[in-house]
């Protein structure tokens, strides 16, 4: 089972997007079984907060279900429990390590490191776009995925 901790800075947004897209795309691959997916954020800001509404819109324009969330920051033991751990900008990576007190066994990306175009995924809690937030999470969680399906056929 592989076990992925998608990361931002409330959890509220963009983290959760990637949640539900990435589930989304190993339930239609036939391959949830494999996963074990969730979210959380590098603050503490929005802890016990639902998904954010945008985010929620978008979604469901998308036909991407979604499942009961609410905020939580990540943790030290997040990092022995997850094997990727995978944020959306450089600073939640930054704060991602500060909490994690570092990355010895190289678990902590971004997740468009995944894509053959890295940047930051920019976050609608600030810009409004809602859009171009889901157009780059689908970009990496679809890359995310061709990866982990490579790495899975290459392992059995």
């Amino acid at each position: 089972m592989i076990k992925i901790l998608f990361i931002c800075h409330g959890n509220i947004c963009r983290s959760p997007m990637a949640e539900f897209v990435f589930l989304n795309l190993v339930k239609k691959a036939g391959c949830e079984s494999e996963f074990e997916i969730d979210s959380a954020a590098t603050s503490r800001e929005e802890i016990g907060n639902p998904v954010h509404p945008g985010t929620l819109r978008k979604l469901a324009e998308q036909g991407v279900p979604v499942r009961e969330h609410r905020a939580r920051q990540m943790t030290r033991q997040d990092y022995q429990k997850y094997d990727y751990l995978i944020g959306m900008d450089a600073q939640n990576l930054r704060n991602m390590l500060r909490i994690l007190g570092g990355d010895p066994e190289g678990k902590v990306k971004l997740l468009l490191d995944f894509t053959g175009n890295p940047r930051d995924i920019a976050d609608p809690w600030y810009t409004g776009n809602f859009d171009a937030t889901y157009e780059d999470i689908r970009e990496g969680c679809e890359a995310l995925l061709r990866k982990m399906e490579k790495s899975f056929l290459t392992e059995h």
